[in-house]
């Protein structure tokens, strides 16, 4: 095998945006702060949920399950970002850059997955509420949870296991704040059109069908919100999808700027949509649905004053 096999490779330089020290700081502290409100605002969620009997639903289950996959998704990839901002060394090991390529899809897949089935969620609670607490019982909730967990480790699996047959360049470095799939792609020297495709392919089934089963999803309870006479119930109806949809629009739409385009336009000025959906879309996801949802709020209250610890003991 020759100098640039994939075999060879003991790590790549994560060279991040940019290598400015002056800039570097202030990315530094920018990250720095959006980490963390990422993880305060999405553990609160968590224990607010999981705290409180008022919800105990199924569009809360899920949610807190949203909540542990954005805090997962970020821990995969901002801890390293910071180190390399402040380190001289920029290097990730060849192993833990796969890893982390196979985390960053495993869980944005599962990001998808969860949103479709929250909008499973809310049609059949406004369109069948006769069925409701059959449709998503606790059995079910937990079923449709396995299988969202179980097809997005299998998809993060086979592409990370496609990216081990990839050759790479005698260049390594990584333009970029963490292992993506394009910008591997990019420093390939073998054919990676295979890959591109399989990519392609399997992207718009494990993506555009659950957004497509979204939209239909949300045609239909518009209709159905329309026949409701009353102003006060229609209103109310509406806010409990307004949040869910404000989260797959901004999820979908950063998604769609990165990777709806050809694999050679793919350029640094990516990065600003990735950041969009690997940071602000992580970050942002707490307040939007806890800003106008009243049983979040009276949640989040009492945890904060401590009242559901002293009912949970």
């Amino acid at each position: 095998m020759d100098e640039g096999n994939q075999t060879g490779v003991s790590e790549f330089q994560l060279l991040g945006i940019s290598d400015i020290p002056e800039q570097q700081q202030v990315l530094f502290w920018m990250f720095l702060s959006m980490y963390l409100v990422t993880v305060v605002g999405n553990v609160l969620i968590i224990l607010a949920i999981g705290s409180d009997s008022h919800l105990h639903s199924p569009m809360y289950f899920f949610l807190a399950n949203l909540s542990f996959t954005d805090l997962f998704f970020v821990t995969n990839t901002i801890p390293k970002m910071l180190v390399n901002l402040q380190s001289q060394s920029k290097a990730i090991s060849y192993a833990g850059c796969l890893t982390q390529l196979y985390f960053l899809v495993s869980l944005v897949t599962l990001d998808n997955l969860i949103l479709a089935t929250m909008a499973y969620d809310r049609y059949v609670a406004i369109c069948r509420p006769l069925h409701y607490v059959t449709a998503m019982s606790p059995g079910i909730c937990i079923l449709l949870l396995i299988f969202c967990w179980v097809l997005s480790a299998l998809y993060g699996l086979t592409l990370t296991l496609l990216m081990t047959r990839v050759t790479f360049c005698a260049s390594r470095k990584i333009h970029y704040i963490f292992c993506e799939m394009y910008v591997l792609l990019r420093l390939a020297c073998s054919n990676t059109q295979t890959i591109h495709i399989v990519f392609i392919t399997t992207g718009i089934f494990i993506f555009l069908t659950p957004f497509g089963f979204m939209i239909m999803s949300y045609i239909r309870i518009v209709r159905a919100i329309l026949r409701i006479p009353s102003a006060s119930s229609k209103y109310k109806a509406f806010s409990t999808c307004a949040s869910h949809l404000a989260v797959v629009s901004l999820f979908y739409g950063t998604l769609c700027m990165v990777y709806l385009q050809p694999l050679q336009t793919y350029s640094m000025k990516d990065s600003v949509a990735t950041v969009m959906y690997a940071v602000v879309t992580p970050m942002m996801n707490p307040f939007i649905y806890s800003l106008r949802n009243k049983d979040m709020h009276g949640a989040l209250g009492r945890l904060l004053s401590g009242k559901a610890f002293q009912r949970l003991t």
